[in-house]
């Protein structure tokens, strides 16, 4: 019996699946390749190309690869965007896995492990938030994972299904270089991209209480990420208890400054960002506690601010010119 993981030719769903099957947990991948890349899903992974509104299609591949349980990657990441596209981001987040559900009430998988997001807290008002920190999304991006957690809650209250949730803050790094972050919207590939094209990596304001007045915010390996996606997994199918949220964070935090300057260390090119305006509603600080994980799921930060950089950057050049923009 296997794994099913949904978004596995993405970038954290990639991580994901090679983690599972290092674990030498069998794996299926289910991918549109709208974001994903079918070379990035290993040769030992089973991989069906197609999207998870086709109810027939996903019912049809749990039973075929006899599915125990599912890890839920898939979705459509970009807050930002979503804001322009609403009803885009709730067909992808929302309707996606009200199909999924109800494919695994009609199959054998009964357990599930859900990529949620810090998007759900919004702007929060303390420093150090944790699962008991009130959720308030301000984009439908945030709106939408937040509804799946209720559609698990919910679903498990009705049918017994076995699930937990994991919310995680800023992804970066690599696990392998054949892996890299290609999303435009992310920190790491956008300063990247700009530095290869000779322009000044920009931070947005720098007068922020904090350190170096720029803000902070939380980053972990995408390696850790998939690790503890793994011991999820495992501790559902060992039938331990689980708590139906868990938050993955550093605990500690890290400046936009601090990331530019690690940046410049490991590149080797010379650059000072140019300083522009705050963007509205940028907190000044969104730190996470990764206590609860840390007890449950051996969450720990393995990786220090120099590898995530190094992983992403060795990735990224490796990609060279066949990396899309």
């Amino acid at each position: 019996m296997s794994w099913l993981v949904t978004g596995g030719a993405g970038y954290i769903g990639s991580h994901v699946t090679r983690a599972m099957l290092d674990a030498d947990i069998p794996v299926v991948v289910i991918d549109d390749l709208s974001t994903g890349f079918e070379q990035f899903v290993p040769e030992s992974a089973q991989f069906v190309r197609g999207t998870l509104l086709d109810a027939e299609l996903v019912r049809d591949t749990l039973l075929r690869h006899q599915v125990r349980g599912v890890i839920h990657v898939a979705g459509y990441k970009y807050a930002g965007e979503s804001v322009k596209l609403p009803l885009h981001t709730y067909e992808q987040n929302v309707s996606a896995m009200i199909v999924l559900l109800k494919a695994m009430e009609q199959t054998a998988a009964d357990k599930i492990v859900f990529s949620s997001s810090a998007a759900t807290f919004g702007t929060p008002d303390v420093e150090m938030v944790d699962e008991s920190t009130a959720t308030a999304p301000q984009s439908p991006y945030g709106e939408t994972k937040l509804i799946g957690e209720w559609l698990l809650r919910d679903t498990g209250r009705a049918s017994g299904l076995r699930h937990t949730s994991l919310r995680y803050f800023n992804v970066v790094g690599s696990g392998s270089t054949e892996l890299f972050d290609a999303s435009p919207h992310n920190l790491f590939p956008k300063v990247f991209d700009m530095l290869l094209q000779g322009q000044t990596p920009r931070i947005n304001g720098d007068d922020y209480p904090t350190p170096d007045g720029t803000c902070v915010r939380d980053y972990i390996h995408v390696a850790d990420l998939a690790a503890a996606h793994v011991a999820a997994a495992r501790r559902l199918d060992d039938g331990l208890p689980v708590e139906p949220v868990y938050n993955l964070g550093s605990g500690a935090g890290t400046s936009v400054r601090e990331i530019m300057t690690a940046i410049r260390t490991v590149t080797g090119i010379d650059f000072e960002p140019e300083v522009t305006p705050r963007r509205p509603g940028d907190p000044a600080r969104i730190v996470a506690s990764g206590d609860l994980a840390a007890r449950d799921l051996d969450w720990q930060m393995r990786h220090s601010l120099q590898d995530m950089v190094a992983s992403a950057w060795a990735a990224r050049q490796q990609a060279g010119d066949t990396y899309p923009r």
